[in-house]
């Protein structure tokens, strides 16, 4: 298995694990788990044994809690082992793999097969969307997004509408699938929608039929092309996997500065630096994380550094053997005006860890709804199969010593999505958001006035 120095593991930290991660054609895009080109090829018994092992191994060796929680791993092992004989594939050994990395109830840890890689230099990525994103809410899968021209606006598709089935799976049955998962139920939810996002996902030019409940509660179905996704694939960091990427800015109503990114991945650092310095005369900048699973940990402090307007910390990594500080140190051209961040259910790891340690400094408002609450640092290594085996090597507490993990960041002002102000075609969360903005600004401008 493959080591890292410890400029390594910083760069390759906190990326959100749960489970299939192919996502949808709008905020939620992003997969290192996409269907990639390598033919799958098992391997011999005795490789899938050695690599059982190596995995079991890992984990006690190396896990930033040596009492892992109060799992007892070696009653564990115990139990998985003589299931390895009965594997007949490499895909069974790694659902396997999962279930006893389930047994910790933790999220950065998984395994991501072979065939799932994408391979380094490609531009483009190998798979294609309808152009929506969904959200579970109430146990329903809501679309929460289409986007505009996109294959699913042309069926018919609206936010709110509630999609039942996708081909011949129905979203019950992925639910199913999560339901005896040690997991939080904020991951398990995460999980279901990534399910459900992972089968509306495929080949660019190929079709899915979409069954769903329109505004009236009446069964349509909606049969849509897969389209070429509009980012471009990140490059790869170590063993971390090429990701793909989108990006946004824009200028909203009052000159509001508005930033998404669907990923904290290296090729995006140069347009979010540059956004922000455009939107300096901006009265105030939303960075929207909703649907943002992590990435690259290091882009946390970078960018609360084009934010932050005094030397501060996002908050502390704390291995089996030390400690390590997300410090700020704010640029002299640092952006002074209002912040507001956005989160949700989807948002992850670095996202979080932005998030709450910029609101524990007083620098930025968060807006939306509870995190997901998977903030453990990870790394990726290489597995005798091929397979990538991605584990955590660290824990995670805010400033002021909060565990994120298991918990979720909790937003400032909380509003919640409902599938009857989606079905209006509005966003009440972004809304707030500029709320807020105007409610600083004018404060502001109240005390420079001298009331």
């Amino acid at each position: 298995m493959r080591k890292f120095t410890l400029t390594a593991l910083l760069l390759l930290a906190l990326l959100l694990t749960s489970g299939a991660q192919g996502k949808s054609a709008y905020h939620t895009r992003i997969f290192p788990e996409i269907s990639g080109s390598a033919a799958r090829v098992d391997t011999s018994p005795e490789v899938r044994r050695k690599t059982f092992e190596i995995v079991w191994r890992t984990v006690k060796e190396r896990h930033f809690d040596p009492d892992l929680g109060g799992v007892d791993w070696d009653a564990v092992h115990e139990r998985y082992a003589p299931r390895i004989a009965a594997v007949t594939t490499d895909s069974e050994l790694y659902d396997l793999l999962r279930q006893m990395l389930g047994e910790l109830g933790q999220s950065h840890f998984n395994i991501i097969p072979p065939e799932a890689i994408v391979e380094d230099g490609v531009k483009e990525p190998p798979t294609g969307g309808i152009g929506i994103d969904l959200q579970m809410i109430e146990g329903l899968a809501v679309i929460t997004q289409v986007e505009k021209g996109s294959a699913a606006d042309r069926a018919g598709l609206r936010t709110g509408y509630i999609i039942k089935q996708v081909d011949s799976t129905p979203v019950t049955g992925i639910a199913a699938q999560f339901a005896k998962s040690n997991v939080s139920a904020a991951i398990r939810r995460l999980r279901i929608t990534r399910g459900v996002v992972a089968l509306v996902n495929g080949k660019p030019g190929t079709s899915v039929r979409i069954v769903y409940l329109d505004g009236r509660n009446r069964p349509m179905e909606a049969i849509c092309e897969r389209e070429k996704l509009k980012g471009e694939m990140s490059r790869r960091v170590g063993q971390f996997p090429p990701r793909y990427t989108e990006f946004e800015s824009k200028r909203l109503t009052g000159r509001i500065g508005y930033i998404r990114f669907n990923t904290f991945a290296l090729n995006l650092m140069d347009r979010i630096r540059h956004a922000i310095s455009d939107m300096r005369d901006a009265p105030g900048i939303i960075v929207d994380l909703r649907g943002n699973p992590g990435g690259i940990g290091n882009m946390s402090n970078a960018i609360a550094s084009l934010l932050e307007t005094r030397r501060t910390t996002l908050g502390i990594m704390r291995t089996r053997t030390g400690e390590m500080h997300f410090a700020v140190f704010p640029r002299e051209d640092a952006y002074r005006g209002a912040v507001v961040i956005m989160i949700d259910g989807r948002t992850g790891s670095t996202s979080e860890i932005m998030a709450a340690g910029m609101q524990e400094s007083g620098r930025a408002i968060l807006v939306g709804e509870r995190s997901v609450g998977a903030a453990l640092p990870s790394v990726f290594e290489k597995l005798p199969t091929g397979a990538l085996f991605q584990f955590a090597i660290a824990d995670f507490k805010t400033p002021k010593g909060r565990l994120i993990e298991g918990n979720g960041v909790t937003p400032d002002i909380e509003v919640l999505l409902t599938r009857a102000v989606l079905l209006e075609g509005r966003d009440p969360q972004l809304e707030e958001a500029i709320s807020q903005i105007r409610k600083r600004t004018s404060a502001a401008s109240r005390q420079a006035a001298g009331f």
